[in-house]
């Protein structure tokens, strides 16, 4: 019955493991990048979200924040800004267009692979660590109410990493959905609207508030 399916909230936190590899000019950083795990190219696009603060909150990833700060190519640095991981199906597919667009980058500038920053980018890979909250939802119309004390480990967890989880890649609170049938449609279709990476995660979190919220209202559940 549906209403025996029940929504686990996990909290989660990321622990950052460094690979022991570093670069200092951007012929280097492409060599690594070609070769490191891909859960190095995980972190590097979306563990930025989970630190209590970074330098560039304007930039939305490790390797385009980089070469702004360090290396001053400012046109590199906003094409890097510009790719949005959760578009692509596979890690593998989003470590080739990091590639393709250093490589361009190359193609235009002799002399930037070879620029020496001050300091070194450096590889780290993340390893998630999941908890239990003990919480559960046994309705979609009670979302909106729990979604509040959602922390930002909880968002994190259910609405971008699940994305590596589930089967057709999808935010956890879509792939419960499925589960009800098709009542709850244009709930997923609204929920697939918000963008999981440009976005903060509390900006994330107001927006899944909204979403539900208004789904629900003036609905007899």
């Amino acid at each position: 019955m549906a209403d025996e399916i029940l929504f686990h909230v996990k909290d989660c936190s990321l622990v950052s493991i460094s690979l022991g590899v570093k670069a200092y000019v951007l012929a280097e950083l492409l060599d690594h990048v070609r070769e490191v795990e891909a859960g190095c190219i995980y972190h590097h696009f979306w563990a930025r979200q989970l630190r209590p603060s970074f330098d560039h909150p304007e930039f939305h990833n490790d390797f385009a924040a980089w070469v702004h700060r360090e290396l001053h190519d400012y046109v590199l640095a906003e094409r890097l800004n510009l790719i949005a991981p959760h578009e692509f199906e596979t890690l593998e597919e989003l470590r080739e267009e990091l590639i393709n667009v250093l490589e361009e980058r190359f193609d235009e500038h002799a002399d930037l692979p070879w620029r020496k920053a001050d300091k070194p980018f450096y590889f780290v890979k993340s390893q998630i660590v999941v908890f239990d909250t003990g919480r559960r939802i046994s309705h979609p119309k009670e979302v909106a109410g729990i979604l509040p004390t959602f922390s930002q480990g909880s968002v994190f967890y259910h609405f971008i990493d699940a994305r590596r989880r589930t089967e057709k890649s999808l935010d956890d609170f879509r792939a419960w959905l499925s589960a009800f049938g098709p009542d709850y449609e244009q709930l997923s279709a609204s929920l697939a609207s918000i963008d999981p990476y440009f976005f903060t995660l509390t900006e994330i979190k107001e927006q899944l508030i909204t979403v539900f919220k208004s789904f629900f209202e003036g609905r007899n559940e």
